[in-house]
């Protein structure tokens, strides 16, 4: 179910990503947010950089995240998970699958303090808060990490 992206399948999760980071996006009121205008060139890039995992459901992408390994540490990244696939585990099965591909690692990831059901989901995956960053007025990032030694493969 979960599995490597293919980069055929890029255009599917950035359109994935545009669906899923719109309820990210009206928190603030900002359709502008990275997730949102970030071009199928720099999903490339990072497919190129690191892994980018999908989760396959009745015939399309409904899920998908990011990671890359530098100096010890996996940074995850977009997270997402279709809205209507949403509440039935399928973020934490992502995010156990991404981990299970950087074993021994430290992992390090970030949300914006308003993204509630976010922030309950990385503490229940054994995530804990190190910082906090204004990233303007509104808009504030927690970053949380997961040593390796929290984690349950």
């Amino acid at each position: 179910m979960i599995q490597p992206a293919e980069y055929s399948d890029l255009d599917e999760i950035l359109s994935l990503q545009y669906l899923a980071y719109r309820s990210e996006a009206e928190l603030f009121g900002d359709m502008t947010i990275p997730p949102l205008t970030q071009t199928i060139d720099e999903l490339r890039e990072e497919y190129r950089r690191g892994i980018v995992l999908k989760l396959c459901e009745d015939g399309i992408i409904t899920g998908s995240v990011r990671a890359y390994e530098q100096d010890g540490t996996a940074y995850i990244g977009k997270l997402m998970v279709h809205p209507s696939y949403r509440q039935k585990g399928r973020g934490s099965m992502l995010l156990s699958a991404i981990e299970s591909h950087f074993p021994g690692k430290r992992f390090e990831l970030f949300t914006s303090t308003r993204s509630k059901d976010n922030i309950r989901l990385y503490r229940k995956m054994g995530y804990t808060i190190f910082d906090t960053r204004a990233a303007g007025s509104e808009l504030i990032f927690v970053y949380m990490e997961k040593l390796p030694e929290q984690v349950m493969i």
